[in-house]
């Protein structure tokens, strides 16, 4: 098909709705313009048909033998149209929603809140999608995504979903523990002990870097991704840095130490969607995780 040959959508749009309403006026309310805009549009169609396609019946308009015709075949195609953004909505709003994020978040802090998300909402299907990759949400039909950094994110909408101080932690009871883990003199002693480290990860390094541990320069042992790393700490074999999030649980439940706690980064976990509104079953999950939130912010 050569849309060239087609005139405007828009005029093709207004001229269905006059005829089929049989008023310029009904029309203009029927599509939220000027009654103007829907006269200018079916002028525009006559000068390019050639032919009149309205004319005044009493004090309304109804199609000419040409513009009948016309009318009819823009209706079932609109219907078609119609049929068919229903249908994909439908599905949009039938499917699981899909999330992705980091292997080592989803294991320490999403995974843990979603059973009670399925408890609540045991008809809401959620797929968790792990990848070290940042992937193209709309490419890969993926609803949601929480990604670690300081934003922004082209192209994309969100809010901040918790934030992301690096602490460095150790097996609990294996290390000496400052009395205050901020205080800028917690983190020289860090420099003699065995360390965890995923090279890779250029912005945790660097972030050490600028608190005065340079990550080449200690005595490490490096892994290829946080979900080795994680266990090999709790487990003893090192010190890691990590987000204060994923390690929250395992220093509450006496699994880790902090050692050190940075006091002043802007980095945080951000839940991101596409532009636009969210399918329903997405947005209860999205209002249901904030609740959580608030709910465990609150003093006890």
């Amino acid at each position: 098909m050569d849309w060239r040959d087609i005139p405007s959508l828009s005029a093709l749009r207004a001229f269905e709705a006059a005829a089929r309403l049989g008023s310029l006026s009904d029309a203009a309310r029927a599509l939220n313009v000027t009654h103007a805009a829907i006269a200018a549009h079916v002028r525009a169609l006559e000068a390019e048909f050639g032919q009149p396609l309205l004319r005044r019946s009493g004090r309304g308009m109804e199609a000419t033998q040409a513009g009948a015709d016309l009318a009819r075949n823009l209706g079932n195609g609109f219907a078609e149209i119609g049929a068919g953004v229903r249908m994909l909505k439908q599905g949009r709003e039938d499917r699981p929603v899909i999330l992705t994020t980091t292997p080592s978040f989803a294991e320490s802090w999403l995974m843990p809140r979603l059973a009670a998300f399925w408890s609540a909402h045991p008809d809401i299907p959620l797929s968790v999608q792990t990848d070290f990759h940042v992937v193209d949400l709309r490419r890969d039909g993926v609803d949601l995504a929480i990604r670690h950094g300081s934003g922004p994110w082209p192209g994309l909408e969100g809010q901040v979903l918790t934030t992301a101080t690096m602490v460095v932690v150790g097996q609990a009871g294996r290390y000496n523990v400052p009395d205050d883990p901020t205080a800028p003199e917690a983190w020289p002693p860090l420099v003699d002990l065995p360390w965890l480290l995923d090279m890779s990860h250029r912005e945790f390094n660097m972030r050490l870097q600028r608190l005065g541990i340079e990550p080449e320069s200690l005595r490490a042992t490096q892994k290829m991704s946080n979900v080795l790393i994680l266990p090999a700490c709790r487990a003893g074999a090192g010190v890691s840095a990590q987000p204060l999030a994923l390690v929250e649980q395992d220093v509450a439940e006496g699994r880790l130490d902090i050692l050190a706690q940075e006091t002043d980064s802007a980095v945080a976990y951000h839940l991101l969607h596409l532009p636009g509104p969210l399918s329903r079953r997405a947005q209860v999950f999205v209002t249901w995780l904030k609740r959580d939130l608030q709910n465990r912010e609150k003093p006890s």
